[in-house]
């Protein structure tokens, strides 16, 4: 299992990033895909997540800190799942790192809970400028 995330950078307060988490060694459409970040000196925090489809849909949970500035999508052609990041602010500055969690069947919704996920990326580094 691999994960291996982009996108990140450095970016102004306002700016958008959009961080990509792309996926190999495993049936990627039947794998839960959370986004984390970690702020230095703060504890890891699950700020979105995608459930795997249940045909049709797919279920997405938002952090309330994020939660109507970032989206998360994913396409399972590409195993990779995208979080787009509007509105950027200094305090969004983080590693983000995405990790994936098999889901037994579909329409469950996905949980935001580091401690559910056994597979993880390395990150990518976030640093908004104000």
């Amino acid at each position: 299992v691999q994960l291996v995330e982009s996108g990140g950078g450095l970016v102004q307060a306002g700016g958008s990033l959009r961080l990509s988490c792309a996926a190999s060694g495993f049936t990627f459409g039947d794998y839960d895909i959370g986004w984390f970040r970690q702020a230095p000196g703060k504890e890891r925090e699950g700020i979105s997540c995608i459930s795997r489809s249940d045909g049709s849909t797919y279920g997405a949970d938002y952090a309330d800190s994020v939660k109507g500035r970032f989206t998360i999508s994913r396409d399972n052609a590409k195993n990779t799942v995208y979080l787009q990041i509007n509105s950027l602010k200094p305090e969004d500055t983080a590693v983000y790192s995405c990790a994936a969690r098999y889901s037994w069947r579909p329409g469950v919704r996905c949980v935001r809970d580091q401690g559910m996920y056994p597979y993880w990326g390395q990150g990518t580094q976030v640093t908004v400028s104000s």
